[in-house]
């Protein structure tokens, strides 16, 4: 009996004990009175009747007020106190119970809030020790994680199940810009924790190289791996090299320094662990946990060397006959010295076009291949001040010039070979000093369109044409510092120019180097600058724990600390769905591992095709600006989808949200049929006796800070950490599955409202 029913059961019982005993007098008194008597009583007692009642009834308002009083003062207040210390126990250790009520609860209060204090003590003594203990552990694995994040090629881990448990920044970079259609739209990609590797690369190739590291395992070798090309659903090639994770040693511990991880029996139990085999003398063979994919795309070079193959196909066939053509007219010619001049001239016609054609062939060749054999040599993107800061050292050092600056573009990038582009700053310097006795150079950063321009200026004297050319092609030499290369080496190494310009009018001339532009980053919104500098400074794309997951699929009586989830919200134009109004921003984040993963983000503005709300837009901050251009929501809700798929939805007031998504559902062809929780609901089932469940009430019993607030994304992330904090909270209340948490969230009030 909960305390509400206790409650109602009081004021019956304490309305009798107020009428009981007057009524049974009077009933008692009535039946001892013969008839004249009862009616002389009738007669005494009818007038008085009405005061009595009313005394009664004022006696039993003032008791039930009192009871109230009571009630809310001791039985609600303990309740609303015991939610309060399961909140200290469990999501924030920071909150304290109000000193609130009579006497006897704040003396209550105060040694709770002495106990909790005396327990945070402990527990950040308990958890110094352990970090302690921790930290030599989370050495290696940051100093591992930061390896692989700073590789220049991609690199992916798996498990066997060929779920997705680390990948470096390179790879995600790459398979973003292979994503095309729906999942290249605002942060939607085809990689991420606890997603199957098999969405990018066919399975079966994965599993023909498992099994070619396994037959090398049983052969003994070395450095057992595998190696193919495969092609993804954009048509784009991919370089594989997949190298396994090994677990070995009759101890477990694995030789790569990875955890070990059970391994599934063939045709058993996923969560069975299989026994690995031993060799004649006990010793344990090397058993695959998962593996390791370094991944290249080659589309762009093979394309390229296709290319090469057809112009030399080409020049090869079409030199076959001219050269034949011409064979034959240089044997008839001496086979027959006395051939008549008419007959010799026609044949001389025939070497003179097929020479002239092949010639003709040989330069188209030429030409075609040019900015392929210009591009062959590696180059590097520069930040553009930093390479002249370098060659300003230089030639102070080397040529003793001094150097000043003008108009830098701090923010431009240039693709170069920085070794070799310094050599032809400092040999152009040199030179300026040693012929023209130059006092000062000065540095000069611009760009436009896709080139970048490095300028050299001087005052006073100008160069010749002829000094200029034969500057250009002398090897760059300066002092002891020999080189065999020349200005134009460089100049065509970079696919670039150098330009020799006057400007009259200020009595200056200068060296224009152009150069490529470096291919820029994509920028971070605005909106989500505040949250990712709340994060770590390396990303973190790893998670180990992940070794040992099999099933990825939502199953009801799964663990919640077991489940994927997309935590998401909406911004719109106004509340009403059925009215009209419309989805103007969708903004999600995934969660593995009860792991907020911020680098795996859904972003996107949506075009509504109709005006914004004026009262709207002080709130999320969307002008019609921002919107126009964008997406629709049927171009949109496709890659949402596709985002979300294996996961379980997260929402605050998830009923407002899943109505505007499934207005939109059959338009977008697609259908959200996976379980949603709420988190508005979750409050309700965790602290019922709390007067509010709004985001910004729960975060701060919860010790959250809100940030971006009222944005999409903003919303998702306070809504995502909430969620990770009521996932203990539940379990303690014996709630512990998805199917247990939704049964739970729908016997809450809250559960009826509808939209």
């Amino acid at each position: 009996m909960n305390a509400r029913l206790r409650f109602l059961v009081a004021v019956v019982i304490l309305g009798l004990l107020m009428t009981g005993p007057f009524l049974i007098t009077a009933a008692i008194m009535v039946a001892d009175l013969g008839e004249g008597e009862r009616a002389m009583a009738a007669q005494l007692l009818l007038p008085r009747l009405p005061l009595g009642g009313l005394i009664t009834l004022m006696g039993f308002v003032v008791g039930l007020n009192v009871l109230r009083l009571l009630f809310k003062q001791y039985v609600h207040g303990l309740q609303k106190m015991g939610e309060i210390l399961r909140l200290m126990l469990g999501a924030n250790r920071n909150f304290r119970v109000e000193l609130d009520g009579p006497p006897e609860v704040r003396e209550l209060a105060r040694a709770a809030n002495d106990l909790a204090q005396q327990r945070d003590e402990l527990l950040t003594d308990v958890a110094a020790q352990i970090a302690r203990a921790k930290m030599s552990v989370e050495e290696e694995k940051n100093r591992l994680a930061a390896l692989m994040s700073e590789l220049a090629m991609g690199v992916v881990v798996c498990n066997l199940d060929g779920r997705i448990l680390l990948y470096n920044n390179r790879a995600r970079l790459q398979f973003k810009a292979l994503a095309q259609g729906p999942t290249s739209m605002s942060g939607g990609a085809l990689i991420g924790l606890g997603r199957s590797i098999f969405s990018i690369l066919e399975r079966g190739q994965i599993a023909h190289a498992l099994e070619n590291i396994q037959l090398r395992l049983a052969k003994g070798s070395a450095e057992p791996s595998a190696n193919f090309i495969t092609s993804t659903r954009s048509g784009q090639l991919l370089r594989t090299q997949m190298a396994p994770v090994l677990r070995t040693g009759a101890d477990g511990t694995e030789s790569n320094g990875l955890p070990p991880s059970p391994l599934p029996e063939e045709g058993g139990d996923s969560g069975s662990q299989a026994s690995p085999a031993q060799g004649d003398e006990g010793r344990r063979e090397p058993s695959i946990t998962g593996y390791v994919l370094i991944i290249e795309n080659i589309t762009k070079s093979f394309e390229r060397e296709t290319e090469r193959d057809q112009v030399l196909q080409q020049l090869t066939d079409g030199s076959r006959a001219a050269l034949g053509s011409i064979r034959a007219a240089v044997e008839t010619l001496l086979d027959n010295p006395d051939v008549e001049p008419e007959m010799c001239g026609r044949f001389l016609g025939i070497i003179s076009e097929e020479a002239l054609r092949m010639s003709r062939r040989l330069e188209e060749a030429t030409s075609s291949y040019a900015d392929a054999l210009k591009t062959r040599w590696p180059l590097e993107d520069v930040l553009g001040i930093d390479l002249l800061a370098a060659a300003q050292r230089r030639i102070e050092d080397k040529v003793g010039l001094p150097i000043k600056t003008e108009g830098l573009d701090d923010a431009l990038w240039i693709r170069a070979d920085s070794f070799s582009l310094i050599q032809a700053i400092t040999f152009l310097a040199a030179r300026l000093k040693e012929h023209y006795d130059i006092r000062e150079l000065r540095f000069r950063l611009s760009a436009e369109g896709s080139m970048a321009f490095v300028d050299l200026i001087w005052s006073g004297v100008h160069v010749a044409t002829e000094t200029y050319y034969a500057w250009e092609l002398e090897p760059m030499n300066v002092g002891a510092d020999a080189t065999p290369l020349t200005l134009r080496d460089v100049c065509e190494r970079h696919g670039g120019e150098l330009w020799y310009q006057r400007d009259k009018a200020a009595h200056r001339a200068f060296f224009r180097l152009v150069l490529p532009v470096a291919q820029a980053a994509p920028e971070m919104r605005p909106e989500l600058q505040s949250q990712h500098l709340r994060s770590d400074s390396r990303p973190e794309y790893y998670d180990f724990n992940l070794f040992a997951a099999r099933d990825a699929s939502i199953d009801l009586d799964r663990a919640l600390a077991d489940l994927a989830y997309s935590v998401f919200d909406t911004e719109t134009t106004g509340l009403d769905p059925s009215d009209g109004d419309e989805i103007i921003q969708i903004g999600a984040v995934r969660v593995v591992n009860l792991r907020l993963l911020r680098q795996e983000i859904f972003d996107q503005l949506i075009d509504p095709r109709r005006a914004l709300r004026p009262e709207g837009i002080p709130i999320h901050g969307i002008t019609e600006d921002m919107v126009r251009g964008q997406p629709t929501i049927d171009a949109v809700l496709p890659a949402f989808y596709e985002f979300c798929s294996e996961t379980v939805l997260v929402a605050h007031n998830a009923a407002f949200d899943m109505r505007f998504l499934e207005m939109k559902e059959a338009a977008a062809g697609v259908r959200f049929a996976q379980p949603v929780l709420d988190t508005l609901l979750l409050s309700a089932v965790l602290h019922p006796n709390q007067e509010s469940h709004r985001l910004e009430s729960i975060a701060e019993r919860l010790g959250i800070n809100v940030i971006g607030r009222h944005t999409a994304l903003g919303d998702a992330f306070v809504t995502g950490e909430i969620f990770l904090k009521m996932v203990p909270l539940l379990n303690d209340m014996g709630i512990r599955t998805l199917r247990e948490a939704l049964a739970a969230s729908e016997k809450t009030y809250y559960a009826r409202v509808k939209y």
